[in-house]
């Protein structure tokens, strides 16, 4: 699992090398202190995971992230920020980022490195508050749009449940049903949605 890491703040930046250095599973590939020496480097080192800073020195992480995911869209994108605001969060999902954490909350390296893991399975990582930030803030959209997104009732609750950005095995062990069942659930939503990606199919539900 290799993990590259975009961030200006030295401090942070060594903290997250350290983590993932010392991490069973997990080969730590690169730093970098701006989106600009990310765009130069990370498409030839190709990592599996890269956490990125929003607030960098010249162009910001979302907008990295947007140029990033069209060189590499096998790559999963954490951010990891001190913004809680819902639009920030939601630029950033468009951008290609399938996870959001805050640094005061997340900071710890258990979670940041469970954060990583989680991505590579198929999941959103997201702290607690973040998820309900979005599900508070499209709690009565679903509803809206199913009119104009012809999804069933399985595909809604799906997709409500990879709104709170839980993995394929999990969502299927709430459901009753197996891994399979789940990953043709959402296969069948992408194309109704006309989405390639869980959180574009999200985003794109809930009204965004």
């Amino acid at each position: 699992m290799r993990v590259s890491v975009v961030e200006d703040d030295n401090v942070v930046r060594e903290q997250l090398v350290h983590q993932l250095q010392r991490a069973t599973g997990i080969t730590f590939v690169s730093s970098h202190r701006s989106a600009e020496e990310a765009l130069e480097e990370i498409p030839r080192q190709k990592p599996a995971v890269v956490l990125m800073d929003i607030n960098l020195p010249k162009m910001s992480g979302i907008d990295c992230v947007r140029q990033l995911k069209g060189q590499l869209p096998g790559t999963h994108f954490i951010m990891l920020t001190v913004y809680e605001d819902a639009d920030v969060i939601f630029k950033s999902l468009l951008a290609g980022a399938v996870g959001y954490l805050l640094k005061g909350r997340s900071g710890s390296g258990a979670q940041v490195l469970e954060a990583v893991r989680d991505a590579t399975r198929g999941g959103s990582p997201l702290n607690s508050l973040i998820a309900r930030k979005i599900v508070q803030h499209f709690h009565h959209q679903p509803a809206h749009l199913g009119t104009e997104h012809p999804l069933s009732a399985r595909e809604r609750e799906v997709l409500e449940l990879l709104s709170k950005g839980l993995p394929y095995k999990e969502i299927a062990d709430l459901l009753g049903v197996n891994i399979e069942t789940v990953r043709k659930h959402c296969h069948n939503t992408y194309e109704k949605l006309q989405v390639s990606s869980r959180t574009e199919a999200v985003v794109k539900y809930l009204g965004r």
